[in-house]
Protein backbone atom coordinates (compact mmCIF):
# COMPACT_ATOMS: atom_id res chain seq x y z
CA UNK A 1 0.00 0.00 0.00
CA UNK A 2 1.01 3.59 -0.80
CA UNK A 3 1.28 5.77 2.22
CA UNK A 4 -0.17 8.89 0.69
CA UNK A 5 -3.37 6.75 -0.21
CA UNK A 6 -4.27 6.97 3.73
CA UNK A 7 -4.28 10.80 3.56
CA UNK A 8 -7.94 11.26 2.02
CA UNK A 9 -8.64 13.49 4.85
CA UNK A 10 -11.69 11.67 6.41
CA UNK A 11 -9.82 10.30 9.35
CA UNK A 12 -7.06 11.14 11.58
CA UNK A 13 -3.84 9.51 11.23
CA UNK A 14 -1.26 8.62 13.78
CA UNK A 15 2.43 7.30 12.71
CA UNK A 16 5.36 6.33 14.75
CA UNK A 17 9.51 6.80 13.96
CA UNK A 18 11.92 4.49 15.30
CA UNK A 19 15.68 4.07 14.68
CA UNK A 20 17.50 0.62 14.33
CA UNK A 21 20.29 -0.39 15.98
CA UNK A 22 23.58 0.77 15.25
CA UNK A 23 25.58 -0.97 12.80
CA UNK A 24 27.14 -4.59 13.57
CA UNK A 25 24.56 -4.83 16.68
CA UNK A 26 22.26 -7.25 17.46
CA UNK A 27 18.07 -6.39 16.17
CA UNK A 28 16.54 -8.50 19.52
CA UNK A 29 15.78 -5.10 21.35
CA UNK A 30 14.69 -3.78 18.05
CA UNK A 31 11.76 -6.47 17.16
CA UNK A 32 11.00 -6.39 20.92
CA UNK A 33 10.26 -2.54 20.26
CA UNK A 34 8.65 -3.03 16.56
CA UNK A 35 6.21 -5.64 18.14
CA UNK A 36 5.24 -3.51 21.17
CA UNK A 37 4.80 -0.54 18.73
CA UNK A 38 2.85 -2.56 16.38
CA UNK A 39 0.24 -3.60 18.94
CA UNK A 40 -1.34 -0.02 19.38
CA UNK A 41 -1.72 -0.22 15.43
CA UNK A 42 -0.04 3.09 13.81
CA UNK A 43 -0.82 3.86 9.91
CA UNK A 44 2.95 3.25 9.82
CA UNK A 45 6.21 3.13 11.47
CA UNK A 46 8.53 4.82 9.28
CA UNK A 47 12.76 3.50 10.13
CA UNK A 48 15.24 5.89 10.18
CA UNK A 49 19.16 5.28 7.90
CA UNK A 50 21.50 6.18 10.64
CA UNK A 51 24.04 8.73 10.35
CA UNK A 52 26.12 9.48 7.29
CA UNK A 53 23.73 7.38 5.81
CA UNK A 54 25.98 3.97 7.16
CA UNK A 55 23.10 2.04 8.40
CA UNK A 56 21.35 1.07 5.29
CA UNK A 57 21.57 -2.70 6.25
CA UNK A 58 19.61 -2.37 9.63
CA UNK A 59 17.45 -0.16 8.44
CA UNK A 60 15.66 -2.59 5.87
CA UNK A 61 16.11 -5.28 8.39
CA UNK A 62 14.14 -3.20 10.67
CA UNK A 63 11.64 -2.04 8.28
CA UNK A 64 10.99 -5.49 6.83
CA UNK A 65 10.97 -6.60 10.73
CA UNK A 66 8.08 -3.45 11.05
CA UNK A 67 6.29 -5.42 7.92
CA UNK A 68 6.77 -8.73 9.54
CA UNK A 69 4.28 -7.19 12.23
CA UNK A 70 1.53 -6.30 9.77
CA UNK A 71 2.76 -2.65 9.98
CA UNK A 72 3.45 0.02 6.80
CA UNK A 73 7.11 0.43 7.13
CA UNK A 74 8.68 3.75 5.59
CA UNK A 75 12.21 3.40 5.16
CA UNK A 76 14.31 6.25 5.50
CA UNK A 77 17.04 7.13 2.69
CA UNK A 78 19.66 9.80 2.72
CA UNK A 79 21.78 11.84 -0.08
CA UNK A 80 24.78 11.95 2.50
CA UNK A 81 27.30 8.95 1.34
CA UNK A 82 25.12 7.79 -1.52
CA UNK A 83 25.86 7.16 -5.24
CA UNK A 84 23.36 6.13 -7.99
CA UNK A 85 24.90 2.26 -7.69
CA UNK A 86 24.04 2.56 -3.96
CA UNK A 87 20.51 3.60 -4.47
CA UNK A 88 19.60 1.74 -6.87
CA UNK A 89 20.91 -1.86 -5.25
CA UNK A 90 18.84 -0.33 -2.06
CA UNK A 91 15.75 -0.04 -4.05
CA UNK A 92 16.03 -3.23 -5.44
CA UNK A 93 16.72 -4.82 -2.13
CA UNK A 94 13.55 -2.46 -0.73
CA UNK A 95 11.46 -3.86 -3.63
CA UNK A 96 12.11 -7.79 -3.24
CA UNK A 97 11.58 -7.53 0.40
CA UNK A 98 7.89 -5.29 -0.37
CA UNK A 99 8.75 -2.28 0.80
CA UNK A 100 7.23 0.76 -1.50
CA UNK A 101 7.22 3.38 0.78
CA UNK A 102 10.62 5.73 1.22
CA UNK A 103 11.21 9.19 3.11
CA UNK A 104 13.96 10.93 1.13
CA UNK A 105 16.06 13.29 2.60
CA UNK A 106 19.19 15.01 3.12
CA UNK A 107 20.73 13.66 6.00
CA UNK A 108 23.41 15.57 8.21
CA UNK A 109 26.66 16.55 6.77
CA UNK A 110 29.64 15.66 9.19
CA UNK A 111 29.86 17.96 12.15
CA UNK A 112 33.69 18.38 11.42
CA UNK A 113 33.02 19.33 7.82
CA UNK A 114 34.71 16.73 6.03
CA UNK A 115 33.96 15.88 2.62
CA UNK A 116 31.38 12.85 2.04
CA UNK A 117 30.55 11.23 -1.51
CA UNK A 118 27.48 11.62 -2.90
CA UNK A 119 25.56 11.42 -6.09
CA UNK A 120 22.86 13.85 -4.91
CA UNK A 121 23.30 17.09 -3.85
CA UNK A 122 20.13 17.53 -2.53
CA UNK A 123 16.68 15.59 -1.47
CA UNK A 124 14.94 16.64 -4.42
CA UNK A 125 17.83 15.06 -6.68
CA UNK A 126 17.26 12.10 -4.59
CA UNK A 127 13.41 12.06 -5.30
CA UNK A 128 13.56 12.60 -8.69
CA UNK A 129 15.74 9.38 -8.84
CA UNK A 130 13.97 6.99 -6.91
CA UNK A 131 10.65 7.82 -8.41
CA UNK A 132 12.18 7.21 -11.87
CA UNK A 133 13.77 3.68 -10.49
CA UNK A 134 10.10 2.41 -9.39
CA UNK A 135 6.47 2.58 -8.34
CA UNK A 136 7.62 4.09 -4.80
CA UNK A 137 5.68 6.52 -2.67
CA UNK A 138 8.09 9.23 -1.64
CA UNK A 139 7.99 11.55 1.48
CA UNK A 140 10.19 14.87 2.27
CA UNK A 141 10.96 16.63 5.20
CA UNK A 142 10.01 19.77 5.86
CA UNK A 143 11.27 22.90 8.46
CA UNK A 144 7.84 24.80 9.72
CA UNK A 145 10.69 27.30 11.46
CA UNK A 146 13.02 27.19 8.49
CA UNK A 147 16.24 24.49 7.96
CA UNK A 148 18.66 25.46 10.41
CA UNK A 149 20.64 26.34 6.97
CA UNK A 150 18.06 27.85 4.77
CA UNK A 151 18.61 31.21 3.29
CA UNK A 152 15.52 32.39 4.20
CA UNK A 153 12.01 31.49 4.42
CA UNK A 154 10.89 32.43 0.68
CA UNK A 155 14.07 30.16 -0.32
CA UNK A 156 13.01 27.58 2.00
CA UNK A 157 9.56 27.10 0.35
CA UNK A 158 11.20 26.89 -3.31
CA UNK A 159 13.20 24.34 -2.25
CA UNK A 160 9.48 22.43 -1.25
CA UNK A 161 8.50 23.14 -4.25
CA UNK A 162 11.21 21.34 -6.20
CA UNK A 163 10.81 18.38 -3.81
CA UNK A 164 7.15 18.05 -5.05
CA UNK A 165 7.95 18.81 -8.12
CA UNK A 166 10.43 15.95 -8.44
CA UNK A 167 7.62 13.79 -6.95
CA UNK A 168 7.29 14.07 -3.94
CA UNK A 169 3.84 12.60 -2.68
CA UNK A 170 3.97 13.87 1.12
CA UNK A 171 5.73 15.72 3.51
CA UNK A 172 6.82 15.14 7.53
CA UNK A 173 7.45 18.33 9.32
CA UNK A 174 10.64 18.71 11.91
CA UNK A 175 9.86 18.36 15.27
CA UNK A 176 8.26 22.02 16.50
CA UNK A 177 6.71 22.90 20.40
CA UNK A 178 4.16 25.63 19.41
CA UNK A 179 1.38 24.86 17.09
CA UNK A 180 1.14 28.22 15.65
CA UNK A 181 4.80 28.11 13.70
CA UNK A 182 2.88 24.92 11.96
CA UNK A 183 0.00 26.75 11.20
CA UNK A 184 1.65 30.02 10.00
CA UNK A 185 3.65 27.23 7.77
CA UNK A 186 0.54 25.54 6.73
CA UNK A 187 -0.97 29.01 5.40
CA UNK A 188 2.83 29.82 3.28
CA UNK A 189 2.61 26.15 1.83
CA UNK A 190 -0.94 27.18 1.28
CA UNK A 191 -0.09 30.75 -0.94
CA UNK A 192 2.97 28.89 -2.67
CA UNK A 193 0.12 26.64 -4.30
CA UNK A 194 1.63 23.66 -2.30
CA UNK A 195 -1.21 21.09 -1.51
CA UNK A 196 0.45 17.42 -0.98
CA UNK A 197 -0.30 15.64 2.80
CA UNK A 198 1.80 17.42 5.61
CA UNK A 199 2.10 14.98 8.53
CA UNK A 200 2.87 17.19 11.94
CA UNK A 201 6.09 15.51 14.10
CA UNK A 202 5.91 15.50 17.42
CA UNK A 203 8.39 14.68 19.62
CA UNK A 204 7.38 13.80 23.21
CA UNK A 205 10.34 15.62 25.91
CA UNK A 206 11.10 13.25 28.27
CA UNK A 207 14.41 14.78 30.10
CA UNK A 208 16.78 18.07 29.47
CA UNK A 209 19.64 15.82 27.63
CA UNK A 210 17.04 15.35 24.28
CA UNK A 211 15.81 19.50 24.89
CA UNK A 212 19.92 19.99 24.01
CA UNK A 213 19.92 17.89 21.22
CA UNK A 214 16.59 19.57 20.15
CA UNK A 215 18.54 23.16 20.17
CA UNK A 216 21.45 21.92 18.85
CA UNK A 217 19.86 20.36 15.46
CA UNK A 218 17.06 21.66 14.72
CA UNK A 219 16.89 24.99 16.59
CA UNK A 220 13.67 24.62 17.20
CA UNK A 221 11.72 27.54 19.15
CA UNK A 222 10.84 26.28 22.62
CA UNK A 223 7.85 28.44 23.62
CA UNK A 224 7.94 30.06 27.30
CA UNK A 225 5.54 27.52 28.49
CA UNK A 226 7.35 24.72 27.63
CA UNK A 227 10.65 26.04 28.65
CA UNK A 228 8.60 26.37 32.20
CA UNK A 229 7.97 22.67 32.26
CA UNK A 230 11.14 21.61 31.75
CA UNK A 231 12.29 23.89 34.53
CA UNK A 232 10.21 22.77 36.86
CA UNK A 233 10.61 19.11 36.26
CA UNK A 234 13.79 18.83 33.92
CA UNK A 235 15.92 17.18 36.81
CA UNK A 236 12.99 14.30 37.65
CA UNK A 237 12.95 11.98 35.28
CA UNK A 238 9.57 10.57 35.85
CA UNK A 239 7.96 13.80 36.41
CA UNK A 240 9.53 15.35 32.97
CA UNK A 241 8.40 12.19 31.29
CA UNK A 242 5.18 12.54 32.23
CA UNK A 243 5.16 16.22 31.58
CA UNK A 244 6.12 16.10 27.93
CA UNK A 245 3.29 13.60 27.37
CA UNK A 246 0.69 15.79 28.93
CA UNK A 247 2.44 18.38 26.61
CA UNK A 248 3.11 16.62 23.77
CA UNK A 249 -0.86 15.23 23.92
CA UNK A 250 -1.49 18.92 24.04
CA UNK A 251 -0.20 19.36 21.30
CA UNK A 252 -1.97 16.37 19.25
CA UNK A 253 -5.42 17.67 20.57
CA UNK A 254 -5.29 20.76 19.38
CA UNK A 255 -4.11 20.06 15.85
CA UNK A 256 -7.03 17.81 15.94
CA UNK A 257 -9.08 20.26 16.84
CA UNK A 258 -7.83 22.74 14.25
CA UNK A 259 -8.54 19.77 11.69
CA UNK A 260 -4.88 18.62 11.46
CA UNK A 261 -5.34 15.17 10.93
CA UNK A 262 -2.33 13.69 10.20
CA UNK A 263 0.42 13.13 13.40
CA UNK A 264 3.93 11.47 13.15
CA UNK A 265 5.31 10.60 16.59
CA UNK A 266 9.10 10.71 17.32
CA UNK A 267 9.17 7.91 19.91
CA UNK A 268 13.10 7.75 20.02
CA UNK A 269 12.23 4.23 20.71
CA UNK A 270 10.42 4.26 23.93
CA UNK A 271 7.28 2.49 23.01
CA UNK A 272 5.38 3.24 26.54
CA UNK A 273 6.00 6.09 25.48
CA UNK A 274 3.59 5.73 22.41
CA UNK A 275 1.69 3.54 24.23
CA UNK A 276 0.47 6.05 26.96
CA UNK A 277 -0.13 8.39 23.86
CA UNK A 278 -2.05 5.87 21.68
CA UNK A 279 -4.64 4.71 24.94
CA UNK A 280 -4.75 8.90 25.58
CA UNK A 281 -6.00 9.16 22.51
CA UNK A 282 -8.51 5.98 21.63
CA UNK A 283 -11.50 8.07 20.97
CA UNK A 284 -9.29 10.93 19.14
CA UNK A 285 -7.65 8.93 16.64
Amino acid sequence: MRIVDLFDGKKNRLSFEVFPPKRGMPLEESKEIIKEMAALNPDFISVTYGALGNNSDNNVLVAKEVSDNGILPLAHMTCINSTKDKVEKELEILKANGIKNILALRGDRPKDGSEVKSDFTYASDLIEFIKKKGDFCVGGACYPEGHPESLGVEKDIDNLKKKVDAGCDFFVTQMFFDNNILYNFMYRLLRAKIDIPVLAGIMPVTNNRQIKGIIEISRTMLPAKFKAIVEKFGDNEKAMTQAGIVYALGQIIDLIANGFNYIHLYTLNKSSIAKAITEALSDII
